[in-house]
């Protein structure tokens, strides 16, 4: 299921990210040492499921952990 870049921001905070703060081509959100470059935004359109699934391999969040912040943010 598609998500926003905002709820994206919004859920990655709640799983304790921080930001997003400027970097060179796209923001970065941070946690700890770790950053983690965000899709730049493009209009209205949604991050789709596949690239969802990229950013949460790369910020070593399990789907299993995401979607009750994605509910509970909505």
């Amino acid at each position: 299921m598609p998500i926003s870049r905002r709820e994206l921001i919004r859920c990655l905070r709640r799983l304790g990210f921080e930001g997003p703060e400027s970097g060179t081509r796209h923001e970065m959100m941070v946690k700890g040492v770790f950053r983690l470059a965000l899709p730049n935004p493009h209009g209205a359109q949604e991050i789709d499921d596949a690239l969802l699934s990229r950013i949460l391999r790369q910020a070593g969040v399990a789907r299993e952990d995401f979607e009750p912040v994605r509910r509970q943010s909505g």
